[in-house]
């Protein structure tokens, strides 16, 4: 009965280990191609690194947001705002592969069913860990919690800084870009007024 699954985890495994390769191979060019020698004693095992390193910054395409979710999906009555404040995020920019990092906050209004607290954070690293831009991981983050729980509301906002704005272009240092997204009761200004008093109060 198990062997099927056994034989897709190796196919898995195979897969996995060809992508690697590939990628290894690509960036011993790349590297060459940047004027360097992938063949002295410092760069050669970077392409090794650089593959193991971009499968874990984009393990987030490997995971259901919604499974996560619903995988700590309670009945239950309340219907007061929940919110996750203050969740590190690290992502990649999907234009320049640079580094984008700062946090989220994350709010909800049940309507008969709550999630894990975790959950959402886990929520905001699977979308986090894929290339992204800022805009469209916000969206993402609250599409998925009103599709899995279906609640009265939900706004989510994310403060991040990026480094292709710090390392290159306009090298403008320290700058932050804000970005929200909001449903429902959020659409009041007064419960959204609320949500953004309470995760600018600093604990």
């Amino acid at each position: 009965m198990n062997k099927p699954e056994t034989i897709t985890t190796l196919e898995g495994l195979r897969m996995q280990d060809n992508r690697e390769a590939q990628i290894q191979e690509h960036m011993r060019q790349v590297l060459g191609l940047l004027g360097e020698d992938p063949t002295r004693e410092g760069l050669l095992k970077t392409p090794l690194r650089v593959a193991r390193a971009m499968a874990d910054l984009t393990r987030g395409y490997a995971e259901d947001p919604i499974e996560i979710l619903c995988s700590a999906k309670f009945r239950e009555d309340y219907s007061q705002m929940v919110i996750v404040k203050d969740i590190n995020f690290y992502s990649l920019c999907e234009h320049h592969l640079l580094p984008f990092y700062g946090k989220a906050h994350v709010a909800y209004i049940p309507n008969g069913y709550i999630t894990g607290l975790s959950k959402i954070a886990r929520v905001v690293d699977c979308y986090s860990h894929r290339l992204q831009v800022q805009e469209r991981m916000t969206l993402q983050i609250r599409e998925a919690i009103q599709q899995a729980l279906q609640p009265l509301g939900v706004m989510v906002v994310l403060e991040a800084q990026h480094m292709c704005m710090q390392m290159r272009g306009v090298e403008r240092q320290g700058s932050v870009t804000t970005t929200s997204d909001f449903t429902g009761a959020f659409n009041q200004a007064k419960t959204r007024d609320e949500f953004l008093k309470l995760i600018s109060h600093k604990s």
